[in-house]
């Protein structure tokens, strides 16, 4: 990928206040689109150093992903990551492969952004981001319920997400 026109294209989205349009196109860039997805809207901007993006709808219904208006203000690598998740999300929650329980979906997503085996084009965050991401997998990881069914589903996931964390630490 060529980040450097992906970042013009931005750009030029930004200049003319498209930022819809500019998600779209990550996106479609980056091979994120699923048949659950019911397109983007916007949310309430945190802060100028913080930023919050949800996908919203039903389980088993098409899910619309709301995002702040100042989204690309930020590293574009986290942005990516930020829309990953929320994609990862889009299809947890698609008609016949939804996952019921919130702490595995955000447990999977949080994963997700560390190790981008669902989204491989999807490039690393910084190491700060990583352990953010880590430490938000493993807080859904305990709150899976301990000695769990799904903890002992995802306890090599969470090995991993540990050693991850140490090595950066």
């Amino acid at each position: 990928m060529n980040f450097k026109q992906i970042n013009l294209h931005l750009e030029a989205y930004k200049e003319h206040d498209q930022i819809l349009e500019a998600a779209n196109y990550l996106i479609r860039t980056f091979n994120l689109e699923h048949e659950n997805f019911a397109g983007f809207g916007f949310r309430e901007e945190l802060s100028p150093n913080s930023m919050l993006l949800t996908a919203e709808g039903q389980l088993g219904q098409p899910q619309k992903v709301m995002i702040p208006r100042n989204l690309f203000d930020f590293d574009l690598n986290l942005v990516l990551n930020m829309l990953a998740h929320e994609m990862l999300h889009v299809r947890q929650k698609a008609p016949g492969h939804f996952i019921v329980d919130k702490n595995e979906r955000e447990f999977q997503a949080y994963s997700e952004m560390l190790f981008h085996r669902i989204f491989p084009q999807i490039p690393e965050v910084s190491d700060f981001h990583k352990k953010f991401f880590g430490n938000k997998a493993l807080e859904y990881y305990r709150r899976m319920g301990t000695d769990s069914q799904l903890q002992k589903n995802y306890a090599d996931q969470k090995s991993e997400v540990e050693q991850l964390i140490n090595q950066l630490s």
